[in-house]
C-alpha cells in the first residue's frame, strides 16, 4: 500500500450507525451488491447513513482489470434473473426518490448486459413511478444497439465515466478506449436529444493540468451535461499509486472552468465520486448552475 499520509481534507467518518447497518442488511437479504462497497467508496458512511446507494447489477465480477478499480475481476458467475425485480423492490422498501444503477463490465455477454439494464430501469419505474433513475453504464464495446436498448427504457440520466485522461488509458485502462467512451456519450444524446448525459474522471494518477482541461473540453464537445471530478485514492498495494494530491482550491478552480465550458452542473472535490450527490444534479434538468457555493 502507498505509505503516503493522506491530507487532512481526505479524512472521512468511520462507517456505522443504525441506518448504515440497516442498509447493509437489506442489501444482503436481497442478494444485491453496491458499487459503494465493492469500490470502497470514501463516502459510504454519508450515503448509507442517508439511505442512498448505487446498486451494482450483472454480478460483482468484472471482465476487465483497470489499475485503479477495487471491484473483483475474473470470470463472472451466471446472471441472477431476479436481479431487476430485487433492485426494484429494494428501491421501494427504501422509499428512494433517486436511484443510481451501475454494473461491472461484462464483455462475456453478447449485449454487454444492456438488456438487464433495461429490465432494471423498467422494473424500478413500474414499482416506483416517481423515482428518478440514473444509469452508469460500461461502454458495451461501442455497440450502438446495446446503447439504444438502455435508452429505450427511458432512464432520466445516462452516465458513462471517462475515468482518466487520454494519456493514461494505455497504462491505467488498457481494455478501455478514450475515443470509444466519448462516442458512447455523444451517441446517447444523438439517439435521444432529451436525455441528460453525465461523465466523470479521477485526477492524481500522473496527468498534467492541461490534460485535465483537455478532458473536460472533450467531454463537453461530446455534449455531456453533468460532470464529476474527484481525487484518486489507491485501494490496495496492487493498484496504481497516487502521484499527486490536489487541493480543495484546485478542485474549485476546475469547477469554475468546467462551468464556463457549458456544463450545467459540476461536482468537483477531493472526495467526489461519480454518483456523489447524484440527486442534486440529476433532477435539475434545464437548470444552469452558478459558481456560488461549495463543491
Amino acid at each position: 500500500m502507498n505509505k503516503r499520509r493522506h491530507p487532512d481534507w481526505l479524512k472521512v467518518p468511520i462507517a456505522g450507525g443504525q441506518q448504515y447497518y440497516a442498509m447493509k442488511s437489506m442489501l444482503r437479504s436481497a442478494d444485491l451488491h453496491t458499487i459503494c462497497e465493492e469500490a470502497r467508496c470514501p463516502n459510504i458512511a454519508e450515503c448509507f447513513g442517508n439511505g442512498t446507494a448505487v446498486f451494482l447489477i450483472l454480478g460483482d465480477t468484472c471482465t476487465r482489470s483497470c489499475r485503479y478499480c477495487n471491484v473483483n475481476h475474473g470470470i463472472p458467475k451466471e446472471l441472477n434473473l431476479q436481479e431487476p425485480q430485487n433492485v426494484a423492490m429494494s428501491v421501494h422498501q427504501l422509499g428512494l426518490k433517486y436511484v443510481v444503477i451501475t454494473s461491472v463490465t461484462r464483455d462475456d455477454l453478447p449485449d454487454g448486459g444492456a438488456q438487464v439494464f433495461s429490465d432494471t430501469i423498467l422494473a424500478i419505474k413500474q414499482k416506483n413511478p416517481r423515482c428518478y433513475v440514473e444509469v452508469l453504464i460500461p461502454d458495451f464495446n461501442g455497440a450502438p444497439s446495446a446503447l439504444q436498448t438502455v435508452l429505450q427504457a427511458q432512464p432520466d440520466v445516462i452516465n458513462h465515466n471517462i475515468e482518466v485522461v487520454q494519456a493514461l488509458f494505455p497504462t491505467i485502462r488498457p481494455q478501455g478506449d478514450y475515443q470509444r467512451s466519448l462516442q458512447v456519450l455523444h451517441q446517447s444524446k444523438t439517439f435521444d436529444p432529451t436525455i441528460t448525459t453525465k461523465s466523470g474522471f479521477m485526477i492524481g494518477l500522473g496527468e498534467q493540468w492541461n490534460d485535465i482541461l483537455q478532458t473536460m473540453s472533450d467531454l463537453r464537445q461530446a455534449t455531456v451535461d453533468l460532470l464529476t471530478i474527484g481525487q484518486y485514492l489507491q485501494p490496495t498495494s496492487h493498484h496504481a499509486p497516487i502521484q499527486k494530491y490536489y487541493t480543495p482550491k484546485q478542485f474549485q478552480e476546475l469547477k469554475t472552468i468546467a462551468l464556463s465550458m457549458g456544463f450545467s452542473h459540476v461536482e468537483s472535490g477531493p472526495l467526489v465520486r461519480s454518483s456523489y450527490h447524484a440527486e442534486r444534479c440529476g433532477i435539475r434538468k434545464g437548470e444552469k448552475e452558478t459558481t456560488k457555493g461549495g463543491t
